[in-house]
């Protein structure tokens, strides 16, 4: 076990090294405010992200699993869906998730636009189809001006609902964290334990992972890589997507953004504190078991990373003209 561990640190590490870092403060870079923004989109965006009428039963919106006021998640292990149905995955936080190489646990979704559209056709979460969600939105004559405003066509298609979410979700960066601030030149911004944390994060190889602007989200890595992780998910990662074997347990690595509002962690959801999260990390992945302070340690700082929340204010959603009769809530 300890040759296995040593080869696969090894291997980590010397991926990190050859990622073209300069030195070690490139391995991580400041969360930049969101650019190049349509404004008008955005906010048609954020009436639809916030709409429960984009659901089969009216009452579950994009919010519902991706709360706002929760670092972007919901803080179950895996979220309820239509008729109450548990789903089989975390959802993964949707702060900073323009930063991803792509979306969901297993990479499915290209963009964000992509991923808008999932979740409202799949029959266990919104539950509902796209026809029928465009059908909602023609029956609402404010949504039907505001549509043909900002994308100049007399029909509303589920291209324009899915690039109105995914352009409000570009905004939904939080910059201006402690460790933002340190990497900028404010030398005061991190307490010695939480600098001795984000020592002991790049000398024990975890920047080979989670690195760059979001600290994660861009690449794929097997969960278990020293020893197995022992679950009983039925989520397999990439293999879910490419049907191959050798992709089993291949999952995005999460951000580390924000880390200490989206628990629980893993796309199990089984384990609650960062604490729990940092020692199975070491063990599984690097093959090191971390001492009390040095997990305290890197908890620290790992609590540096929480940046400033999306503010803004709470959509006035417009009158409903649809008379479809609906389910009753989350019915059984």
């Amino acid at each position: 076990m300890k040759v296995r561990a040593l080869v696969a640190s090894l291997a980590i590490i010397g991926s990190a090294a050859g990622a073209g870092f300069a030195n070690a403060e490139d391995l991580a870079k400041p969360i930049q405010p969101p650019k190049q923004i349509d404004l008008g989109m955005a906010e048609l965006g954020k009436k639809l992200y916030f709409d429960p009428r984009l659901s089969k039963s009216g009452f579950i919106s994009c919010n519902s699993c991706h709360n706002l006021s929760m670092g972007g998640t919901d803080n179950i292990p895996t979220s309820i869906g239509d008729k109450w149905q548990q789903g089989p995955i975390n959802a993964p936080t949707v702060l900073n998730s323009s930063l991803n190489v792509a979306q969901f646990w297993d990479g499915r979704a290209a963009d964000l636009k992509e991923q808008a559209g999932g979740p409202i056709a799949n029959p266990g979460e919104m539950g509902f189809t796209h026809q029928l969600a465009v059908g909602v939105l023609e029956t609402i004559p404010e949504y039907v001006r505001e549509f043909k405003v900002v994308f100049g066509k007399d029909k509303i298609d589920i291209d324009q609902v899915t690039a109105a979410i995914a352009e409000f979700e570009k905004t939904l960066v939080t910059p201006n964290s402690r460790f933002d601030q340190w990497l900028l030149g404010k030398k005061d911004a991190l307490a010695s334990d939480e600098l001795a944390g984000w020592n002991l994060f790049k000398e024990s190889g975890c920047v080979a992972c989670h690195n760059g602007e979001a600290l994660g989200g861009t690449s794929f890595q097997k969960m278990g890589l020293v020893e197995p992780y022992k679950t009983t998910a039925a989520a397999k990662g990439r293999a879910d997507v490419t049907g191959k074997d050798a992709d089993r347990m291949m999952f995005k690595v999460p951000t580390l953004r924000n880390v200490e509002m989206t628990y629980p962690y893993f796309h199990d959801g089984a384990y609650w504190t960062l604490k729990e999260a940092v020692d199975v990390m070491g063990r599984l992945q690097l093959g090191k078991k971390f001492t009390d302070k040095e997990n305290a340690q890197i908890v620290a700082f790992l609590k540096t990373l929480t940046g400033e929340q999306p503010k803004f204010d709470l959509p006035i959603l417009p009158p409903s003209g649809d008379k479809t009769p609906r389910p009753k809530p989350f019915a059984k």
